[in-house]
């Protein structure tokens, strides 16, 4: 090559150097921009009353004849029963669990003076999604404790409400919590001199739910919190 073409090579090697220098600092501009981002958290809550409700209802009898003690599970059994068919609950709703019957003197650890020899436990579940209906009979037990049935509650016999609605108010809840994030995400953009753009990623979340009170189990909270990642334009 003679002197003459080198010239030019170098010529043109210097002018893509200087517009390669000219191009770097717009695409830098150009990546900036696309990552600028915000993301935001969306939270919508509701309180709704649940639709289902299971019920056991467990009582105990004592005594030292196992045929009366078994007698009395039975007359208390239809009593029982007797008292949720007049409140509205369904036959098939309900449920009748064999009682169980433990005899003092045949265990091999305490004492024998006890009071009675034997004590025997019934548990009767009601299990429906007429929960107004259970409500109402919890408030009236006291027409089995006029007939000497009085009811026993420990951590496995409590009243359990649930909500198994959930399907048909996720959509809206959903809408509403990516609302709310896109809202503050407005306002963030807005305090910040840009503009709002499309949403880059987005995660629903998780639903929860839960009682509102220890009071009022049969009323649940249900939260779903939406995360959120909007781009921002200048």
């Amino acid at each position: 090559m003679d002197n003459k073409g080198i010239f030019k090579a170098g010529l043109a090697i210097m002018a893509g150097l200087i517009i390669l220098g000219l191009c770097i600092p717009a695409a830098m501009r150009v990546q900036g921009s696309f990552r600028r981002s915000v993301s935001v958290r969306g939270l919508c809550e509701r309180e709704v009353r649940a639709d289902k409700v299971i019920w056991p209802l467990q009582f105990n009898v004592s005594g030292d004849d196992l045929s009366e003690v078994y007698s009395s599970i039975e007359n208390n059994n239809a009593a029982v029963l007797a008292f949720l068919k007049e409140g509205g609950v369904k036959e098939s709703e309900i449920s009748v669990a064999n009682p169980n019957i433990s005899d003092k003197y045949a265990q091999e650890y305490g004492s024998n003076d006890r009071r009675f020899r034997y004590v025997a436990k019934s548990v009767i579940t009601v299990c429906t999604g007429e929960v107004d209906k259970v409500l109402a009979l919890m408030n009236n037990q006291k027409n089995l404790i006029k007939k000497g049935i009085v009811m026993v509650y420990d951590y496995e016999t409590h009243p359990t409400f649930s909500f198994e609605g959930l399907n048909e108010i996720k959509p809206e809840m959903i809408e509403e919590a990516t609302k709310n994030a896109r809202e503050v995400a407005k306002k963030f953009a807005d305090d910040s001199g840009s503009r709002l753009g499309k949403i880059r990623d987005a995660n629903q979340g998780y639903f929860t739910i839960e009682d509102r009170d220890s009071n009022t189990p049969s009323i649940k909270k249900v939260r779903v919190v939406t995360n959120v990642t909007y781009s921002l334009k200048n």
